[in-house]
């Protein structure tokens, strides 16, 4: 997983609540353990018509938020299933960051897994956020996860909250195996110690 870096970008508008995993990547996607590929299918359900056309009208198909790579979203973004497929999808898409008022826990959790940086901020900012978001490509949101702000594109400054372990874990670019390959020369000296105290395991 890359370190995760100062982000400047478009922000997509997506008003939705209640935006579930099943309509970030519907399950008859859910074949494959790829993390690659899946973003040409995010938000199938809504940006394509039963004849696999686009849907002009979705946030994502038009032409000022198709290099979105923050999403600007409803209250209770993520619920549904745990499927990782969710933010393997928008990772895969392009996506970096996500401002909700609140994400499903296991969501939530998952982001920080695959790159994503999930922002919760009060009501009164994200719509702020989103009316920001609504000026389209000419107007680019700045992230900043080491101060922990979100900026708009006129410079107003949002601070958010941010567990210090999890926030470790982005700048360093560090998921679960990251996380294990950091303690390898323990574990090394763990099992060669273990080896010699019990050669019959």
């Amino acid at each position: 997983m890359d370190k995760y870096q100062k982000l400047s970008g478009i922000a997509a508008p997506m008003p939705l609540v209640n935006i579930d995993t099943d309509m970030i990547i519907p399950k008859i996607f859910l074949k494959t353990i790829k993390r690659s590929g899946l973003g040409a299918n995010l938000f199938d359900e809504m940006r394509f018509d039963r004849q696999g056309n686009e849907i002009e009208d979705f946030v994502l198909n038009q032409p000022a938020y198709r290099e979105a790579e923050i999403l600007v979203a409803g209250d209770n973004f993520g619920c549904g299933s745990s499927r990782e497929h969710a933010p393997w999808a928008l990772a895969d898409f392009g996506i970096k960051a996500i401002v909700s008022t609140s994400f499903a826990d296991i969501f939530y959790n998952n982001c920080f897994k695959n790159g994503i940086l999930p922002i919760v901020l009060p009501q009164e900012a994200v719509d702020v956020l989103m009316k920001d978001a609504e000026k389209g490509s000419n107007a680019r949101m700045d992230v900043d996860l080491e101060a922990q702000t979100v900026t708009t594109s006129d410079g107003e400054v949002f601070s958010f909250e941010l567990d210090s372990f999890k926030k470790h874990c982005l700048l360093e670019g560090l998921d679960d195996i990251g996380l294990t390959m950091e303690k390898a020369s323990a574990i090394d000296a763990f099992e060669s110690k273990a080896s010699t105290a019990r050669p019959w395991v």
